[in-house]
């Protein structure tokens, strides 16, 4: 069952955006803490953390650690069925040195599969698929499912099925495991869908998806008649305190539909399936507001950018939550209020709200959260940042573990506003005097 197999070990990356040379995320702990919803491995090897932190200043590159994770996701879901034949990879290397195009990059994930672990990884340039490995660790040595290089695929004796029917399918583009999952190959199709349903994203380009799965919460079409469920979805929306009595969802026109979908197949057959068309949704939302005068709709675009980001997030954060899956948020922080930020932490490191054993990992400026005037208390083991290098402008991502640090001692909200972490912005004040004289003086 899915809900039993998703947790989130390690993620390496190397060339990808701002991250120049190999970095790694762990969700391994480092400490127990029996308060929180840690998973152990079924050989008790590794314990993970249920939440991860990414900490750093304004373009330092913390997104882009999240948007590596998105950009690993996409290229196992999409390289077979949906990237250009003849277009080659759409990556994005990072561009701040010489000849950036002939470096690969290369993305590593360690996850976990009814409790074994897993390493999947991959290596591409501008043109094709370089490398690709699939391992698994019945016990603590490795036992390795395929490994390819280039055009050439050599199996282990693990790896039961078509395998050399797929062989014969593969583009130099598209990826082994979305060649097998595309044909139905049963053990690969479990870690394809780990990557499809285990993994989840947040990010702005995403909200309408995320959206559309906060109304499918809401709404069982089959069973209740379009009438709207008492909860979770609709507890959450009064949880926030948004003046929200709740959401008013109307079925698309299918005229509009129609047209939209001749419209994405033009597009597609003129500028190729490498193209993203943004899709108008399957359903429109409206927040409805209750008064002593009655309950009144506002079109969601009228509402708050942060009432719009809570309706964005409760589908994704409750079906990880009753999945035991990991949610990856880019500025959890962005447009909610600290106490929101922290609710919400704290559903997926309180082992009593998450019992499924779900990941939340995520970038944010909110220092709060280090501190002790919260309800959910982030440990060392938990809290990563990310530092420019000065000569190369590459991102550089470390963990708080490499500071002496006492937990439940130390307050590390002041410790990091402090600078003693690092991964703070350095303001010269004599800066702001100089532009305060020119301003003077005009």
């Amino acid at each position: 069952m899915l809900e039993e197999v998703a947790v989130l070990l390690r993620f390496q990356v190397t060339n990808h955006a701002s991250l120049r040379d190999e970095q790694e995320l762990s969700l391994i702990a480092s400490d127990r803490h029996p308060e929180r919803a840690e998973r152990a491995l079924a050989n008790g090897e590794h314990r993970v953390v249920p939440v991860a932190a990414v900490y750093g200043t304004n373009a330092s590159g913390k997104s882009n650690v999240i948007d590596a994770i998105g950009w690993a996701r996409t290229a196992v879901l999409s390289s077979f069925r949906h990237w250009d034949p003849a277009g080659g990879v759409p990556r994005r290397p990072f561009a701040l040195r010489r000849d950036a195009g002939s470096w690969p990059t290369s993305f590593c994930v360690d996850f976990a599969l009814e409790g074994v672990r897993h390493e999947f990884g991959f290596t591409v340039d501008d043109d094709r698929v370089t490398e690709e490995w699939l391992s698994y660790y019945p016990e603590r040595k490795a036992n390795r499912l395929y490994e390819r290089e280039g055009d050439t695929v050599r199996f282990g004796r693990s790896l039961t099925g078509r395998k050399k029917i797929i062989s014969e399918l593969l583009r130099p583009n598209s990826l082994y495991l979305s060649v097998a999952a595309a044909q139905g190959h049963p053990q690969l199709s479990e870690v394809f869908r780990w990557f499809r349903s285990g993994l989840r994203m947040a990010t702005d380009d995403n909200f309408r998806t995320r959206l559309d799965n906060t109304v499918r919460l809401l709404f069982d079409d089959d069973g209740n008649h379009g009438e709207p469920r008492p909860a979770p979805v609709l507890e959450l929306l009064g949880y926030a305190d948004l003046g929200v009595s709740g959401l008013k969802v109307e079925e698309p026109d299918e005229a509009v539909m129609d047209e939209y979908r001749k419209l994405t197949r033009v597009v597609r057959d003129v500028l190729g399936d490498k193209v993203r068309v943004e899709s108008p949704g399957l359903r429109s939302v409206r927040v409805e507001h209750r008064t002593g005068e009655g309950v009144f709709p506002l079109d969601l675009a009228e509402e708050s950018s942060g009432t719009r980001s809570w309706i964005g997030l409760m589908g994704p954060v409750l079906t990880t939550l009753a999945r035991g899956s990991v949610l990856c948020v880019d500025e959890l922080d962005a447009r909610l209020h600290p106490y929101l930020v922290d609710a919400l932490v704290g559903m997926f490191q309180s082992a009593e709200t998450n019992q499924s054993g779900a990941q939340l990992l995520f970038s944010t400026h909110e220092a709060s959260l280090l501190g002790k005037n919260v309800r959910t208390e982030l440990h060392r083991d938990q809290v990563w940042f990310t530092e420019k290098d000065p000569a190369t402008l590459a991102t550089r991502l470390f963990p708080m573990t490499e500071f002496h640090v006492r937990d439940s001692v130390e307050n590390l909200e002041k410790r990091y506003l402090a600078g003693r972490y690092g991964a703070v912005p350095h303001l010269d004040d004599d800066v702001l005097r100089g532009i305060s004289a020119a301003v003077g003086g005009t």
